[in-house]
């Protein structure tokens, strides 16, 4: 899935662009000695492709906490010297790709606060479904707001319900209030604290560091510590780390594991193992079950980089149908690439992804991607190939049609601009001018994942994990403007595991 990005990073959401884009990786240290800042910096940058819009880290020494953040990569905002200025044993960062609230600077995370229990630091990854409600329950009672993120309601929560109880009573009185998806770090007075929603939709891992610990989004940010993994926290779970080692808080009441199954066809590192599954292994055997179901005579089968990789490699594998690059990514642009103008938008795909014309040229070729949203940036793809000389290009996709927006923190469009919701397979085919077009089945889906009923798939068939309010506004709705016009497409809930 090809990521377009706009001015400061984030991503152009005109009609042209054509994917899924990320949420947020959170991560937090704490060790004996007050140099917590580098080894979360450098897990920072592990967790880059979780978000580019902007970075940050909050150090806790004694209780005095200590925020610096800023626009852009980790490597932009923490230049120079500012890292040794950063000086505490426990230290929690962020990087943010927003979903809601605005990209701008006073948006970006840690969040940090000082309440009667003393100075408390927050990094969010996720979404509430119910922000709107708690933060006009807050605002009733006097709240200022300072930022226009949901993550500083579930700060004010904590802070609020832990006053006079202590942050344990603050952080499980605000998850009884929550709904969504929520992983958090965050620190106050000597503790490091970790808290994954009781559905368990976004991925939240401990590792030691050691004389220390670690909280982190995913594995990959361990391995870049040298880091043992311990193992993941599980929903519902609180994890309170201090001189005392890590103890747990067991849920409050019954939890049912739901993962987003996105964080395995896209999102995650292929080296992360998410909730014991590892991320490549995953990729490959869908490749290998979209050989298996739709089998293609071609001369290459190719990726479309860098989610599709593994992918095309278990599909060549099955299929017997040799491997081969058709496209190189220009790894360079990033987020620097500005595109003030449609005509830009639309040169951007040429721009970051050059066809092999050597390999290609005179080919049938079967092309692997995780999944079509709007169909834009696969439409391009395929006629670069196409003028590139490929004789035949067939597009195979290794998720169901995309035909539900996400409410979790997946930013994804109003339902009406999915093309599966707009458009038939065959008009889809059509449409990319593709010679052929193949999505995974459900049922192939769920053998990848093991036969295992652990994961979220609302975006595919509609079956969300919990009640979705009426009213609420898909995940990306902030990078769309004004909602449309139109009612609430219908849900069900509480049915959506594979």
């Amino acid at each position: 899935m090809d990521h377009l990005y706009g001015p400061y990073g984030r991503a152009s959401r005109g009609f042209e662009d054509d994917s899924l884009h990320e949420e947020c990786g959170v991560i937090g240290v704490y060790r004996e000695s007050e140099d917590a800042a580098r080894p979360v910096y450098y897990g920072l940058y592990a967790l880059q492709h979780r978000g580019q819009e902007s970075a940050g880290i909050a150090v806790n020494r004694g209780g005095r906490i200590q925020p610096f953040k800023g626009l852009g990569l980790a490597g932009e905002v923490f230049r120079g010297d500012v890292l040794a200025g950063l000086s505490g044993n426990i230290a929690i960062g962020h990087v943010r790709y927003s979903t809601a609230g605005g990209g701008d600077v006073r948006n970006a995370q840690p969040l940090a606060a000082r309440c009667r229990l003393g100075e408390i630091a927050l990094a969010h990854n996720g979404n509430l479904v119910n922000a709107d409600s708690i933060q006009e329950t807050l605002s009733d009672a006097g709240v200022i707001f300072q930022t226009t993120t949901d993550s500083e309601s579930i700060l004010h929560l904590i802070c609020q319900n832990g006053n006079s109880r202590g942050i344990e009573a603050g952080i499980r009185n605000a998850m009884s209030l929550m709904k969504g998806a929520y992983v958090l770090v965050l620190t106050m007075g000597d503790r490091l604290i970790g808290v994954r929603d009781p559905h368990g939709l976004h991925p939240l891992c401990l590792g030691r560091l050691g004389d220390g610990w670690v909280l982190a989004s995913e594995s990959c940010a361990l391995d870049a510590l040298d880091a043992a993994f311990v193992r993941d926290v599980e929903p519902g779970e609180i994890v309170i780390v201090d001189a005392g080692g890590p103890r747990s808080l067991e849920p409050s009441h019954w939890c049912r594991k739901s993962l987003c199954v996105f964080e395995l066809i896209y999102f995650a590192r292929p080296d992360s193992v998410v909730d014991g599954v590892s991320v490549y292994d995953f990729r490959r055997r869908s490749g290998a079950l979209l050989a298996a179901q739709n089998p293609i005579e071609a001369d290459m089968v190719m990726a479309v980089p860098d989610s599709g990789i593994p992918a095309a490699i278990g599909y060549a594998e099955a299929s017997g149908i040799p491997y081969g690059e058709g496209l190189i990514k220009n790894k360079y642009i990033g987020r620097t690439f500005i595109q003030p103008t449609k005509e830009m938008r639309e040169d951007s795909v040429r721009i970051k992804l050059s066809p092999i014309r050597y390999n290609i040229e005179g080919k049938r070729l079967i092309v692997i991607d995780d999944s079509i949203v709007r169909g834009t940036t696969c439409r391009r793809i395929v006629g670069q190939l196409r003028d590139s000389g490929a004789r035949e290009v067939h597009v195979c996709i290794t998720s169901p049609p995309v035909r539900y927006s996400c409410y979790f923190g997946i930013d994804t469009p109003y339902r009406e601009n999915l093309i599966a919701v707009r458009k038939s397979e065959e008009e889809i085919r059509d449409f990319l001018g593709a010679d052929s077009l193949t999505y995974l089945s459900e049922d192939g889906l769920s053998a990848a994942c093991g036969g295992r009923r652990l994961y979220c798939r609302a975006c595919f068939d509609g079956e969300y994990p919990m009640e979705v309010p009426v009213g609420a506004r898909p995940s990306g709705f902030c990078k769309e403007g004004k909602a449309p016009d139109l009612p609430r497409p219908d849900v069900r809930p509480q049915q959506g595991f594979l």
